[in-house]
């Protein structure tokens, strides 16, 4: 961020000549997904009651979402551009320094919830957010009214206390920051509480009442892949990096690369053990066959939950 600088908030810093940008959601729930109200919510915080089992966050369990997206907006601008003589554009999807929650929210796709992530009447917060910065000046939507009230469920249910106020959280915090962005150790006094998250995590949402509007996708991209849902930690930690690289081919997991998600998956079993499962000695025999790995960022992680 300190790299960009305000480049984040002045589009045509970024790229010159913009004058408009076009948002766009897509929703990424599996269309296998139950349909009945609260029913997949449950479903998914069921998993944090089987401490053996990692979890995966529910929109990392498919197609990476940056190859989808990305692409369906430059179709979209291909064909705008047919209809706009020499259209200057770029599209974006989580891919440049660019404020999408907030673009999106000024131009009327949802409003801020407390967690800071964008909510919609009609979708919840379950779905992906793109731009296309255009050099053609167009109507501007009006935003819309928050609808979140007094509700706080986000910042109540967060397991790190990540969302230190309403619209304020601390990235520091946040397992979804220390399990995808984060490149060094864990902090100490935050690994006993990201319990079986390995990649991601989904509990503000999940608790959030608008995402029993949550909306399923029609595209396959996003149908889970067998083997990140559901899977038990040992057989995950047991990946070496050319299975790791084969099993997330296309997904955004690999983004992270091997020694991370072993350091996460080593936290997870530490959490294991320290919750006593069923299993604990398989559970240790795995963490010790990566005692002496060659990563300092996994050795300290695994003797770390050894100790637990």
């Amino acid at each position: 961020m300190a790299a960009h600088g305000l480049k984040r908030a002045r589009p045509a810093e970024l790229i010159p000549g913009t004058v408009s940008v076009i948002t766009a959601r897509m929703d990424y729930l599996p269309a296998a997904t139950p349909a009945q109200p609260g029913e997949w919510q449950a479903i998914e915080f069921g998993r944090l009651q089987r401490p053996a089992e990692g979890i995966v966050s529910v929109y990392a369990r498919g197609r990476d979402y940056h190859k989808v997206m990305r692409g369906r907006l430059q179709k979209l601008s291909e064909q705008i551009a047919t209809h706009v003589e020499k259209l200057g554009h770029r599209a974006f999807t989580d891919s440049a320094p660019v404020l999408e929650a907030e673009l999106a929210a000024r131009s009327g796709q949802g409003w801020r919830g407390k967690h800071t992530l964008l909510l919609n009447r009609e979708a919840g917060s379950m779905f992906f957010l793109g731009e296309i910065y255009v050099d053609l000046a167009l109507p501007p939507s009006e935003a819309v009214t928050p609808h979140c009230g007094s509700c706080q469920a986000c910042i109540d249910v967060c397991p790190t206390r990540a969302i230190i106020a309403p619209h304020q959280l601390d990235a520091r915090r946040c397992i979804s920051y220390l399990t995808i962005e984060h490149a060094g150790p864990i902090p100490l006094e935050l690994r006993s509480l990201m319990g079986n998250r390995i990649y991601g995590c989904d509990d503000c949402q999940l608790i959030c009442p608008w995402n029993k509007f949550a909306q399923r996708s029609s595209l396959p991209d996003f149908d889970e892949r067998q083997g990140l849902s559901g899977q038990q930690l040992v057989t995950l930690f047991a990946w070496n990096e050319d299975e790791f690289l084969r099993l997330t081919e296309g997904s955004p997991i690999r983004r992270i690369g091997h020694e991370r998600w072993l350091r996460n998956i080593a936290v997870a079993m530490g959490n294991a053990l320290r919750a006593a499962v069923a299993g604990g000695a398989d559970i240790r025999a795995a963490l010790q066959t990566r005692a002496s790995h060659p990563s300092e960022l996994v050795r300290e992680h695994v003797a770390w939950a050894l100790l637990q």
